[in-house]
């Protein structure tokens, strides 16, 4: 380890997703001198248009909302000191149950397998030390973080490598003021709605407290966070935090908290650090 500095992987679904689920962790670990590498998936051509337009609807060109994500995709790791950007580039799946699903190059339709393969060759490459990505479900059902969860523990069964693997998560705790807040500034807290027949049986987000391995304190990093959301302010589903202010959205959103499911550095737990046992 001497020879090579320590490394974290971040594996997210699209562009935005890096600073809201793991925006603290990466620009914490980067400024403690750990490498940080960020892989995003998808394109995020299914995201918002100019003036909130969807997918299908008049002003949504998904080339050009593409090309627009990837340019507020580099402008916030410029902001969270991410040291490596990598693109796999397969088209954004849209939510699940959309026509898109099933589109050629849509992440969800792509072979976990080959993916897996991709992805297995940047850890190769970058030799982590701690890899992050989503649970199984997703964190909250989308089918591209499904499908980043699938290939993510599939690469891992394909190298020779034995990093501490963490999933992101929330106290559900925290669940019920996080929707308090999201309603008080206008937003929907409505996904996953319990009562729809749609995703009855998407699993509750986030997990009991005692349940979390992981809290990593990263308040001191807030205002990083907060600014690489709004570097992402073209979607709509950011604009709430941005309307907290930084202050409260520190308060809100200074702590990130992980599930560890493979470790060999027998680190106690809970721990308040990817890198316990690490150094």
């Amino acid at each position: 380890m001497a020879d090579r500095p320590l490394t974290l992987m971040a594996v997210h679904a699209h562009p935005d997703d890096e600073a809201t689920g793991t925006g603290g962790v990466l620009a914490r670990y980067a400024a403690e001198g750990i490498r940080t590498v960020l892989v995003t998936c998808t394109d995020g051509r299914c995201g918002d248009g100019p003036g909130g337009a969807k997918p299908g609807e008049a002003g949504h060109d998904p080339a050009a909302v593409a090309a627009m994500r990837r340019q507020e995709l580099e402008a916030s790791c410029e902001v969270l000191k991410v040291g490596h950007l990598e693109l796999l580039e397969y088209a954004d799946s849209g939510m699940m149950g959309w026509a898109s699903n099933d589109e050629p190059g849509s992440f969800w339709r792509t072979p976990v397998a080959e993916g897996a393969a991709r992805l297995a060759e940047l850890m190769r490459h970058y030799r982590p030390d701690v890899v992050v990505t989503y649970d199984e479900n997703g964190f909250y059902g989308h089918p591209d973080h499904i499908q980043a969860h699938r290939i993510t523990m599939a690469a891992l069964e394909l190298v020779d490598l034995t990093p501490k693997v963490y999933w992101t998560t929330a106290p559900r705790s925290a669940m019920q003021r996080f929707g308090e807040v999201m309603r008080e500034f206008g937003a929907d807290w409505e996904e996953p709605d319990p009562g729809s027949a749609e995703v009855v049986e998407v699993p509750e987000i986030g997990l009991p407290d005692e349940e979390i391995t992981t809290w990593v304190d990263t308040t001191a990093f807030a205002g990083q966070k907060f600014d690489a959301l709004a570097a992402h302010a073209s979607q709509g589903d950011n604009i709430f935090f941005l309307k907290m202010g930084k202050e409260r959205f520190a308060g809100l959103m200074g702590v990130e908290t992980f599930l560890r499911v493979r470790d060999t550095t027998g680190a106690a737990l809970p721990e308040n650090d990817l890198f316990a046992g690490l150094r």
